[in-house]
């Protein structure tokens, strides 16, 4: 950051001399040490930044942040190592001692949000409409409405059924079938186990059996719990955490339950946010989530379920051969396979390799893509490139031995949600590539994915609603669960 006026050289008793811009009036009072150590990110460039880089970082007596272009080094370590050492040539004050290396690292979030959204500004993105050819890269799709808005309500994940019917969670607590025909049957599953509506919690994943033509088995994710009364307001308080449940269905009617996993009472809370929570089955094993909850440390603690992967046998045995997490400080839950997650709600697995992969919150900022391995710690929240979000800076560290670095990042968050490769025939271009949702940013994301590195990322769907599941169906059409407004759509080929 530039020096912006003598009021800023006033910053007493620091380790690094300060040099004033020539020109620049003085203005208000020096905020002090202490005052710039409480200050959010935008606070901290309106006082230290905005009078030569602008107010809206378009630029002025110093460069824009906006235009993509760097002079001293365009990667984030470049741009940290330029704010904290300046440059006195150019009368770019060194920030060392004045601000942290936390504050550092939220001061290049900053910029890169900003950086990002101006950029794009100006792109057109492939917005969908009904009987209206939409192109991408590679294919061109029609749209095509399978359940009207209004008729679902915050529709979750959903399931295919040899039949051609489907079954679709809605997050207040409700299985739903929609039968062969796309006809939406006008009641619920019955006998469904009791899920706590509890902030982001709910009936949440569906996915049936690999075999379920033989043996009938559907899987749930919820957030289990019990009612503790009732607050202040009157609402009824709860604690809750992600399970597991598998069960069948005869007669509209959920039946044969049996529980796959559940986590001691003592990880139960009252938080609302992050329960993670989607499904992928290979070889006889069942992987699945258990978010953070907003634990934070807990995701780093091997003897706490939250902000981790787990992998059983689909009758909920824990395997045998699951990573045994040597050097642990805490026996590791048994069925653990990664930890160090925040809040995971995307997974799917490459049908060229097996290998698999999530999708993951970040805070502000720092949206992931991961390769799930054995053992691995992925460092929430030790490592993150993000910040809290309300601007003050979580840490300046992006590595850590011993954590994995993501495949891709997304800054600013994007809100990943809902995960699948393509398998099918009608979109042969899209053939193996990951499909990625997006609820803030109301998209898909197209990504190729190469020996484990991502090579192509492009928006194939924009502006319908936020993109809450996205699946590949038996038929070869991509099927879109839509968030506000709540309904679902699907991808299928321009006829030719």
């Amino acid at each position: 950051m530039p020096s912006i006026s003598n009021r800023i050289t006033r910053l007493a008793a620091t380790a690094v001399t300060l040099l004033p811009v020539s020109g620049i009036a003085q203005e208000d009072p020096a905020p002090t040490r202490e005052a710039l150590a409480t200050m959010k990110v935008e606070a901290l460039y309106a006082s230290l930044c905005a009078q030569c880089h602008g107010k809206n970082l378009e630029g002025g007596m110093a460069p824009s942040f906006l235009d993509g272009e760097w002079k001293h080094g365009s990667t984030d370590a470049e741009i940290a190592q330029t704010i904290l050492k300046g440059n006195i040539q150019f009368g770019m004050t060194p920030w060392e001692g004045i601000l942290s290396d936390d504050q550092i690292r939220s001061m290049v979030i900053f910029i890169r949000e900003k950086e990002r959204v101006a950029l794009n500004e100006g792109i057109t993105f492939p917005k969908p409409e009904p009987g209206k050819v939409t192109k991408t890269d590679h294919e061109s799709y029609l749209i095509e409405t399978v359940i009207d808005e209004g008729k679902l309500e915050i529709p979750w994940a959903i399931a295919f059924l040899p039949d051609g019917s489907k079954l679709v969670t809605e997050r207040a607590g409700r299985l739903r079938l929609i039968d062969a025909a796309g006809n939406l049957h006008p009641d619920p599953i019955k006998g469904t186990p009791e899920v706590m509506q509890l902030g982001q919690g709910g009936l949440l994943e569906v996915a049936t059996h690999p075999d379920y033509s033989s043996n009938g088995w559907i899987y749930l994710g919820f957030a289990d719990g019990w009612k503790e009364g009732v607050d202040s307001r009157g609402r009824p308080k709860m604690k809750a955490l992600t399970a597991v449940v598998r069960g069948r269905i005869k007669d509209h009617t959920w039946v044969d339950q049996e529980w796959i996993w559940k986590g001691d009472k003592k990880f139960y809370t009252d938080a609302g946010p992050h329960f993670g929570t989607r499904f992928v089955f290979d070889q006889g094993f069942l992987y699945f989530i258990v978010g953070e909850r907003g634990g934070n440390m807990e995701a780093q603690d091997l003897g706490n379920p939250k902000g981790k992967i787990f992998r059983v046998h689909d009758d909920g045995r824990i395997p045998t051969d699951n990573p045994t997490f040597a050097g642990a400080k805490t026996t590791p839950l048994p069925g653990l396979w990664s930890a160090g997650h925040r809040n995971p709600q995307g997974m799917d697995i490459d049908p060229r390799d097996s290998a698999i992969y999530s999708t993951e919150h970040g805070p502000r900022g720092g949206d992931e893509l991961n390769r799930i391995l054995p053992g691995h710690n992925y460092g929430w929240p030790v490592i993150t490139y993000g910040m809290n979000y309300d601007g003050t800076p979580m840490t300046s560290k992006t590595h850590e031995e011993g954590m994995d670095q993501p495949l891709t990042y997304w800054v600013p968050s994007i809100a990943t949600c809902g995960l699948d490769f393509y398998t099918g025939d009608k979109f042969p271009n899209w053939k193996n590539d990951l499909l990625v949702g997006a609820l803030k940013n109301q998209e898909i994301r197209r990504l190729r994915i190469v020996d484990g590195k991502v090579t192509e990322q492009e928006v194939i769907m924009k502006d319908l609603g936020r993109v809450r599941d996205v699946a590949d169906g038996p038929d070869g059409s991509i099927y879109v669960l839509l968030n506000g407004p709540d309904s679902i759509v699907r991808i299928v080929p321009v006829t030719k």
